[in-house]
């Protein structure tokens, strides 16, 4: 008995771990209760935090911060690495109209944070742990209390975390409030945004089709099929033949005939050129694959194909089938001769039935292999992260020179390798649940440690005029979501591209998870996807710059 009460009553090391591994425990469990749909999710682990502290947890300080920087590391590391192969392509076509708009819901919450401080006398340490709460940003929290250490007022520290604490539930529910009252304002049938989505979707250029294409071009007649994939090289790739009612593998000798239907690949802003080259272009239907052909999703998990071209692997040219789709990252690609194959992705084969267990071994497919962890680039990206993170950068105006920090470095270190995917022969695939895993751990080990660094005088700020917070937390939350839903309904946006936007323009799952229940398509996680990785490097960047200015 005296052991334990020892245990419990220290604060070494041991003890600061034990209350760390208790608050994520108990706060998980707390994350999982829901009330009309909202759960306050991974956050629950920073009020477990606040509980045990107020009731006199102890821990050692220099315990929690190593824990807590560690932690915020790891959980932007792995969110660096999830949104890279999309960040810069999330700005093209309608993803630029988007990030607009969730720039400017960031931007707007941060000119009403510094309105607040400069008008009203906050606190910078207070302010921006309520705007990092209000918005429901932890790594924002993380880089606030980062650039407090910077500055020389570690014991600031705390009195953010509080500040995030208290302005957090409203930021949650504040964002679904908002879809509430935009839909009741402007009489929004979700029916019929479901329908306006699926059409706008279908004509969407970016969506990969199946094609047939009736062959009536003369020029083709007699032209081999290797021939045809050079003119047509970005803008179909080609899966079989129909001939007399028979299909055929599309080998590089195999000579076209007037009559023959192409079966391919195309993107919906290339069929016209497809028309004007080869013939009429039918967009397919769903058709199963028999007799000798077949079609099948490889996983690609053998390193040594990882990082070449299609033309360099060859599968075209040393069996009788083609690679007609690559699945990555969420994404679909058109495979084209120039186009890399990367460790994890999927790609669908047409062939010839019986030479499906050789191509299948040859590209891997090993979901063990896959599942190997490639932990040497998670220490090199950190590595980097850290040191990029730790660069000044001098900006006119400010009294100290910025850093991006803890948070900031990892994360665009994270973002550039998701993006290049591999340097040379090492790449920086993490599979889904590799991810998740470093994500959730590093958020969680973050938030127990800020909880239960600031839960010993969180409720006597609360009473002693700390629940004024509540109102700043609820205006910083309020006010942009809902001028930027208004214009952009005035724009005639669709209702469940709003509701993507502003869950993720607020970094905030729990409201995704609102939205994506009023109706069973993907627009809301699209749009959540797209603003995303900008909003988060663009709340990392100014948690920051409101902590230098205010000052």
């Amino acid at each position: 008995m005296n052991f334990i009460q020892s245990l419990f009553s220290g604060t070494g090391t041991a003890t600061t771990i034990l209350f760390i591994s208790f608050a994520a425990f108990v706060g998980i469990l707390i994350g999982k209760l829901e009330f009309k749909k909202v759960k306050l999710g991974i956050a629950g682990v920073l009020f477990s935090g606040l509980i045990f502290a107020h009731f006199g947890a102890q821990a050692d300080p220099h315990v929690l911060h190593f824990v807590r920087e560690f932690g915020l590391i790891l959980f932007v590391y792995a969110i660096g690495i999830d949104v890279g192969p999309r960040f810069f392509s999330t700005f093209r076509n309608d993803g630029l109209k988007l990030n607009l708009f969730a720039a400017g819901i960031v931007v707007t919450g941060f000119s009403i944070a510094y309105f607040i401080h400069a008008v009203l006398g906050v606190s910078p340490a207070v302010i921006t742990g309520i705007m990092s709460g209000a918005v429901t940003n932890t790594p924002g929290l993380g880089a606030a209390q980062q650039a407090l250490n910077e500055v020389g007022q570690a014991d600031a520290a705390a009195v953010t975390g509080m500040g995030y604490a208290v302005a957090y539930p409203f930021g949650v529910l504040g964002i679904i409030i908002t879809m509430i009252l935009v839909r009741f304002i402007f009489s929004i049938k979700v029916n019929k945004e479901v329908e306006d989505y699926n059409g706008q979707y279908s004509n969407s250029q970016k969506k990969l089709e199946s094609v047939e294409i009736y062959i009536s071009n003369p020029n083709m007649f007699g032209k081999e099929i290797k021939y045809i994939k050079k003119i047509v090289d970005k803008e179909l790739v080609i899966s079989r033949i129909e001939r007399d009612g028979k299909f055929l593998v599309a080998k590089e000798n195999e000579k076209i005939q007037q009559g023959d239907v192409i079966y391919g690949v195309s993107a919906i802003n290339l069929i016209e050129n497809l028309r004007m080259k080869m013939g009429e272009v039918k967009i397919g239907s769903k058709r199963e694959i028999s007799g000798d052909l077949a079609m099948f999703h490889v996983l690609v998990t053998n390193r040594k194909l990882t990082g070449k071209t299609i033309e360099q692997i060859g599968i075209y040219r040393r069996y009788e089938a083609n690679i007609t789709r690559i699945f990555r990252a969420g994404m679909e690609i058109l495979p084209t001769h120039d186009t890399t194959v990367e460790l994890g992705d999927t790609v669908r084969v047409v062939g010839k039935r019986d030479l499906l267990p050789e191509i299948r071994e040859e590209l891997g497919n090993s979901v063990k292999e896959l599942a190997h962890p490639n932990t040497i680039p998670i220490f090199l990206g950190i590595f980097l992260g850290i040191i990029l993170g730790s660069v000044p950068l001098f900006i006119p105006g400010l009294p100290a020179p910025a850093k991006l920090g803890m948070a900031g470095g990892p994360l665009l270190i994270a973002i550039i390798l998701g993006y290049k995917g591999r340097i040379k022969n090492l790449d920086f695939y993490m599979t889904p649940g590799a991810n998740m895993m470093l994500r959730e751990l590093g958020i969680i080990l973050f938030l127990a440690c800020v909880g239960l660094s600031s839960g010993s005088e969180f409720v006597k700020t609360l009473v002693n005029g700390g629940y004024i917070w509540l109102l700043y937390g609820a205006a910083i939350t309020f006010i942009p979501i809902f001028l930027a839903s208004v214009i952009a309904r005035l724009m005639k946006m669709n209702y469940l591209k709003i509701c993507g936007i502003v869950s993720g323009a607020m970094t905030d799952p729990p409201a995704l998870e609102f939205a994506n229940s009023l109706a069973p398509v993907h627009a809301q996680s699209t749009a959540y996807a797209t603003v995303y990785p900008l909003t988060m490097f663009l709340r990392i960047l100014l948690a920051q710059t409101l902590i230098l200015i205010t000052l």
